[in-house]
């Protein structure tokens, strides 16, 4: 029996770690048939020795790219091409990133230029991103990215909190204006996980503890793996109709009220 991906050619940004939803993500999409191809900044060396625990190390190829560098949004296509061919079926958005000074209790003191960074690689690199390799999706194709549910206030967040209301909005508009090219664009809310982009978040015990009380699942702070399920259903074409949502893979907890 085939994967639900086979065939499927996808562009992965944010393989850290192991621990990484976007590892996860990459090795489902392996297993369930896809072609896969990475991006990592500042550090593609990281992402490469990370690549080598994939089901398929050897037909993974990393590139370069920081989404906030217009050079190197424009040489994308090119690279993938490249690589992949004149085709793309799916990119996974996993990037985030906020100045120290943006988080752990510092919101009424961040500076705008702190801000106006954390907004342009977390939030509108979804859209520069998806721009980037829409000449590779002309026959249409699903853009999946990753939120932390963004309809509260969470200890030690601070900035990255309406920096992910503002993915969440972004999403929304490009699932309105890339239907009619066949593009589906959703989001996965993830519950808290231990990876790299959790460790960045000085107190990140305090927010995760949450989950200790008030999620109806049992949460597992270092099982990336159902949130890579839902990123790679996203993927493939058992969700056909499904453009604009947020699916919740959080234990349940955004649905309990206290």
């Amino acid at each position: 029996m085939s994967g639900i991906l086979e065939g499927k050619r996808i562009l992965i940004t944010g393989v850290l770690m192991e621990s990484s939803i976007a590892f996860h993500a990459a090795k489902l999409a392996q297993e369930q048939g896809a072609e896969i191809i990475l991006t990592a900044w500042p550090r593609p060396t990281l992402t490469e020795r990370i690549a080598k625990k994939l089901p398929r190390p050897e037909a993974v190829k990393v590139l370069e790219l920081d989404v906030s560098n217009d050079e190197h949004l424009a040489r994308l296509e090119g690279q993938v091409r490249e690589h992949l061919g004149d085709r793309l079926d799916g990119v996974v958005h996993s990037i985030g990133f906020a100045p120290q000074d943006a988080l752990g209790g510092n919101f009424l003191n961040t500076p705008f230029e702190s801000v106006a960074t954390a907004m342009h690689v977390s939030a509108f690199s979804l859209k520069s991103l998806t721009m980037a390799l829409l000449p590779l999706m002309s026959e249409g194709g699903s853009v999946v990215g990753l939120t932390f549910d963004a309809q509260f206030a969470w200890p030690q967040y601070d900035w990255m909190g309406p920096t992910k209301a503002a993915l969440e909005a972004t999403s929304r508009y490009m699932a309105r204006d890339l239907g009619k090219r066949d593009i589906r664009c959703n989001l996965v809310s993830a519950g808290p996980l231990g990876s790299m982009a959790a460790k960045s978040i000085p107190g990140f015990s305090d927010l995760a503890s949450v989950w200790d009380s008030r999620s109806p699942l049992t949460w597992d702070l270092s099982d990336p793996e159902p949130a890579g399920r839902a990123i790679v259903a996203l993927l493939s074409d058992w969700f056909p109709k499904t453009t604009g949502e947020i699916v919740h893979v959080d234990g349940g907890l955004h649905a309990i009220g206290a």
